[in-house]
């Protein structure tokens, strides 16, 4: 195991065994290294990696804000990682559409009718109706709705997978709008849809939901002309 790996063990330990909780300061890098008997580039290196993952904080100088404290944030890591490998074309968007359509669906079927995200969502339907609303402004509209729809399941799990997605969703959605014959059409049924899939979760209807969802995915997905295989023909 090397050193940096060292540390990295044992800042998982004491995350697992309670030692350390979020809001919780790392020890001072010279008494970390000396008490694993490592050297401070190593442990440099270990919050380095913390910090990329969302687990730690690394602030610098003193006062309240000085230190490594514990955060967290479970979509930074994975949302890297997916864009990463989404852009060496390892991870197909066939494949994100897929997950995309496992994860809501089984969110919104799931989802709480008390749930105040479901409030956020109806603001964000309105947010998209308005004229103004340009093309780019009402993908990310969209991809908020889709995760405050996963957010009032209530699973954080679910919820941390969907935040990782969030920056594929919005690229690959907004280079396909130039497949689309018309965007104004496209947006208009996606709002529809989107009233749709809100007010089965409001009826407490799961399986509606559920069924709304996934078409409402690949409808667009297929409309922009994504290939089976993954692959997305840009047009010029």
């Amino acid at each position: 195991m090397k050193t940096h790996q060292l540390v990295l063990a044992w800042i998982e330990n004491q995350l697992s065994e309670g030692r350390l909780a979020v809001g919780g300061r790392l020890p001072a890098e010279r008494s970390l290294a000396e008490q694993l008997k490592v050297s401070r580039t190593s442990v440099r290196e270990a919050i380095r990696i913390l910090e990329a993952m969302g687990v730690v904080r690394a602030g610098v100088g003193s006062g309240p804000d000085a230190g490594t404290v514990v955060i967290s944030d479970p979509t930074a890591a994975l949302g890297s990682a997916l864009r990463l490998h989404v852009a060496t074309q390892h991870l197909p968007v066939a494949d994100i559409v897929e997950t995309r359509v496992l994860l809501e669906s089984w969110a919104v079927a799931h989802a709480r009718r008390d749930s105040p995200e479901l409030q956020a969502a109806a603001r964000l339907l309105a947010e998209m109706d308005a004229e103004t609303v340009g093309v780019d402004e009402f993908l990310a509209l969209d991809v908020r709705f889709h995760l405050a729809l996963a957010d009032a399941a209530g699973n954080a799990v679910v919820s941390a997978m969907m935040g990782s997605l969030r920056e594929s969703i919005t690229g690959y959605a907004s280079r396909l709008t130039g497949n689309l014959p018309d965007w104004n059409a496209t947006a208009a049924r996606l709002r529809c849809e989107h009233r749709d899939i809100l007010a089965a979760v409001q009826n407490d209807d799961g399986e509606r939901a559920a069924q709304l969802v996934a078409a409402h995915i690949e409808g667009y997905y297929k409309e922009a002309g994504l290939a089976s295989g993954g692959t997305v023909p840009i047009r010029p």
